[in-house]
């Protein structure tokens, strides 16, 4: 079970990979039995079980949507769950939104996440549009 050092380092850590655009960083930080849990009304919405299918689902979010990461604003920490605050451009032409992520480490990786967008409605269409 991890504590609050090891969360806190496992989150900065993916942090800075996800600032510095570190795919291979980014994709490590990922347990093999990740679940990954969109919020909303989306093709994209629903709990993506096991790593291929959560990096299937993260791909099609990055097709779907021009995005850009703008900054994580705060990283908060508890024993095993933590939560990024991240800023991203999303769309064309780009839109600001906030959106926490919520992480539960296990073994030193991200081992579940929980995505909370600022405006919902507005990620919502731009995940449905096909390209």
């Amino acid at each position: 079970m991890a504590d609050a050092r090891e969360t806190e380092r496992v989150l900065r850590a993916y942090a800075q990979a996800w600032l510095a655009d570190d795919l291979g960083a980014v994709l490590d930080a990922y347990h093999d039995d990740v679940e990954l849990h969109y919020m909303g009304e989306s093709p994209l919405a629903g709990t993506h079980v096991g790593r291929d299918a959560a990096l299937a689902a993260l791909g099609q979010a990055s097709l779907r949507t021009d995005r850009r990461l703008v900054a994580v604003e705060d990283v908060l920490v508890g024993d095993t769950l933590g939560a990024l605050i991240a800023v991203e451009d999303l769309g064309d032409p780009p839109r600001r939104v906030r959106r926490v992520l919520c992480y539960r480490v296990q073994d030193a990786k991200l081992r579940e996440c929980w995505l909370y967008d600022e405006d919902q409605r507005f990620v919502d269409r731009l995940w449905s549009q096909e390209r």
